[in-house]
């Protein structure tokens, strides 16, 4: 299986708003006219998918994590978890304008957050078990992917309404499977639909990406379909995902709710192994079985540091930031030695980061502070992209005959 064939299959069973202005930047000059073709996952082409991929898998996130606030009775977490799902629509709707202009910018945003306040209609009318709310509900969200498919197809110029109607369908009932799965009240059955929904958004963005990059291949050169690219956007994919359900994980933990917890940490689990499948198709079974305790070991750490908070134990909070701090030094090393090409303490200081960011989220839901939460949560999640670009570019420059398109 080649890895762009393995990113598909894993992805579809699987700083924010800086990436968005990114849409609005000029094309990089990757190379010169007339020269020979180089493998490379770093063109503006790329940039602009993995942008549409990050706002896209961070919106199907955030749209879960309000609906279960909404229907677990979680007032504050719905609220905060719907303001953080605003700004995130903000920046999908910046992103539409870098590219179309303010005008479209405005045209869309409105459309755009339309479908939101139908997922809203759905989630109230599930939780009042009111029957004719929700397919009602149904049919609005229904008819609205044909509005988005038209407005999409106009701007492209090139992408067929009915096909954008069809993976915006596809998110909605991707979606809709998640808040049935809350209502129902089987974590296990919603962390499967919701590593379902979160990975299908990139489905929209790829065709999406290729139809803008066409349009304007001066502002976005390079493609967007390529294997190199196909594994930048598997390993951005994966590493926010990671950084989510770590944070369900926790919260729930921190909550109280072991069940939840334990269904969280067992999508955490399945996303850990997706992660190592990935670095053993580039580098081998014995790699694969290297890094696959390796990377969860930090997992462990984190879970000790967020018991150490609900017990108010100083000391094993402290000798967690220890470990974790450690760790960095450890998979630095590996990531190094594996790409030959990567500083083991510039690799050391970007975990340090995620495990940093990610700190931040566990301390706010420890306090209490659900704005806070979801403002770090974002954060945190739009860093790992500064873990999966230079990893997946170093990769490419290591096989560059398994990345030549």
């Amino acid at each position: 299986m080649t890895l762009n064939r393995w990113m598909r299959v894993t992805v579809a069973a699987a700083g924010i708003a800086v990436v968005a202005a990114a849409l609005a930047l000029p094309a990089r000059n990757v190379r010169g006219a007339g020269a020979p073709s180089m493998a490379t996952s770093m063109t503006r082409a790329a940039d602009l998918r993995v942008a549409l991929n990050n706002l896209l898998t961070e919106h199907a996130a955030l749209a879960a994590s309000a609906t279960a606030g909404a229907l677990a009775g979680r007032t504050a977490q719905f609220r905060a978890a719907a303001a953080a799902l605003d700004a995130n629509s903000d920046d999908v709707i910046r992103a539409i304008g870098g590219v179309y202009g303010e005008e479209a910018a405005r045209a869309f945003g409105p459309l755009w957050k339309k479908h939101i306040g139908f997922v809203v209609d759905y989630t109230t009318g599930l939780a009042a078990k009111d029957r004719a709310k929700q397919e009602r509900a149904v049919s609005d969200l229904l008819g609205y992917t044909q509005e988005l498919g038209a407005f999409l197809s106009s701007a492209t110029k090139s992408l067929p309404a009915a096909a954008v109607a069809d993976l915006v369908k596809m998110h909605i009932l991707t979606l809709k499977d998640v808040i049935d799965a809350q209502a129902s009240g089987v974590p296990g059955r919603e962390f499967a639909a919701l590593r379902k929904a979160y990975g299908h958004m990139g489905m929209i963005a790829e065709p999406l990406a290729g139809a803008i990059s066409k349009q304007f291949p001066s502002r976005y050169a390079g493609g967007t379909d390529g294997e190199a690219v196909g594994l930048r956007v598997a390993l951005n994919t994966l590493l926010t995902e990671h950084v989510y359900l770590a944070a369900r994980a926790t919260g729930a933990a921190l909550g109280g709710r072991q069940v939840e917890f334990r269904a969280a940490a067992a999508a955490l689990d399945a996303n850990s192994d997706d992660i190592t499948r990935a670095v053993a198709s580039v580098y081998g079974e014995d790699a694969g079985r290297a890094f696959g305790p390796l990377w969860k070991k930090h997992i462990g750490f984190v879970v000790d540091y967020t018991t150490g908070l609900a017990a108010k134990d100083r000391t094993k909070q402290q000798r967690a930031v220890s470990d974790l701090l450690g760790y960095t030094q450890e998979l630095g090393a590996f990531l190094s030695s594996a790409t030959k090409s990567l500083p083991a303490a510039a690799v050391a200081d970007l975990v340090k980061m995620h495990i940093l960011t990610l700190k931040d989220v566990i301390d706010a839901q420890a306090a209490g502070n659900t704005p806070r939460v979801y403002t770090e949560l974002r954060r945190a999640m739009g860093h790992m992209g500064m873990v999966a670009d230079p990893l997946a570019e170093a990769i490419v420059k290591q096989f560059p005959e398994r990345f030549s398109r």
